[in-house]
């Protein structure tokens, strides 16, 4: 088990330093082709030469590779993976550190990812299992018709339909119903309110688990389905056990392992997902913060979070592989 931990985080390393190379060769490309991003630094305003070397040099774009089209810079990608493991992920152009902005962003996308993960655990798991439990039948076909569906439409537009269709008027009648400051008004708020993060995230949460619950319902069916067939149920029901009994202990339970692969993948998804939702609905998480910063040229802040999320992204990566291994001793010895 321990080499099998090694081999995964020496994988999980270069992983993390392929995407902070890539990331660190996009960025490159796009000062080359369109300029130096300090000029976001002035707003509207005509920097003199003096000013413009000023910030290039404070925000470590005064290199000359940035001005050779072509050129990788790998100076300054060295240079900023030193400060990478110094905890120095740089600062916005307002001279804000990155840090201090996650340390800020980040429990509102935590309180996200708590209601996103709830809502499709609950969805695939719950669903997923009466499909697999009622195979062939009008609930397994109506319950996989669901999942399709929910596939076909893009956590983008189920935010766009609720925000500018069924937000505002059930905002409205929640006010004159319940009053104002009523935890139901909360709930359907068309946008964040930092006094109240938990009520305002909670349909935009129950929405991205929604769209990231329809793989999870397939999986959870197939996963199930297996275990149905396999001898071990047979032998079960043979001995005359209860059938809430075998589906518990010996479906559910033996299923669970490429369950637990899902868990990864699925909170990438809702990573990216949460980019979109934070954005459009003006909360102030790491997505939302990636979203203006984006709008915003930021692009030392861009950087910066992005790299965390990588950061992150391995790690849980590497968490569930080890709790797969754990699950499945013929996975690290293979």
């Amino acid at each position: 088990m321990g080499r099998y931990i090694i081999r995964r985080v020496l994988l999980g390393a270069a992983t993390l330093l392929l995407v902070t190379f890539v990331l660190h060769l996009l960025t490159t490309f796009a000062i080359q082709l369109n300029g130096s991003p300090a000029l976001a630094f002035f707003g509207d305003r005509i920097p003199t030469d003096a000013q413009l070397a000023a910030v290039e040099e404070r925000y470590g774009l005064d290199d000359p590779c940035y001005d050779q089209t072509g050129n990788p810079c790998l100076g300054p990608y060295v240079e900023r993976l030193g400060a990478y493991a110094q905890g120095d992920f740089g600062t916005n152009l307002r001279g804000r550190e990155v840090t201090d902005i996650v340390a800020t962003a980040a429990p509102n996308t935590l309180k996200l990812f708590a209601i996103v993960t709830v809502t499709w655990f609950v969805l695939g798991m719950g669903l997923g299992s009466a499909a697999a439990r009622w195979r062939g039948r009008s609930a397994d076909h109506g319950i996989r018709m669901t999942s399709v569906l929910i596939d076909a439409f893009p956590i983008f537009v189920l935010l766009l339909v609720y925000r500018y269709v069924f937000a505002v008027p059930l905002s409205d009648w929640a006010r004159s119903t319940f009053g104002d400051d009523s935890m139901v008004a909360l709930w359907f708020r068309p946008s964040f309110d930092a006094d109240h993060p938990w009520a305002t995230v909670l349909v935009p949460g129950i929405l991205l688990g929604l769209a990231g619950s329809a793989a999870f319902i397939r999986l959870v069916r197939a996963s199930q389905l297996e275990s149905y067939a396999g001898e071990h149920v047979r032998t079960a029901r043979s001995r005359g056990l209860a059938e809430r009994h075998v589906v518990l202990h010996h479906v559910v339970r033996n299923s669970s392992v490429p369950v637990v692969t899902a868990v990864g993948l699925t909170f990438t998804e809702a990573l990216a997902g949460a980019v979109i939702t934070e954005g459009m609905m003006n909360i102030y998480g790491m997505g939302g913060v990636l979203w203006e910063a984006v709008r915003g040229n930021d692009v030392a802040l861009v950087v910066g979070i992005v790299t965390i999320l990588a950061i992150v992204t391995v790690v849980v990566m590497l968490v569930v592989d080890i709790a797969y291994a754990a699950l499945d001793p013929r996975i690290r010895y293979a």
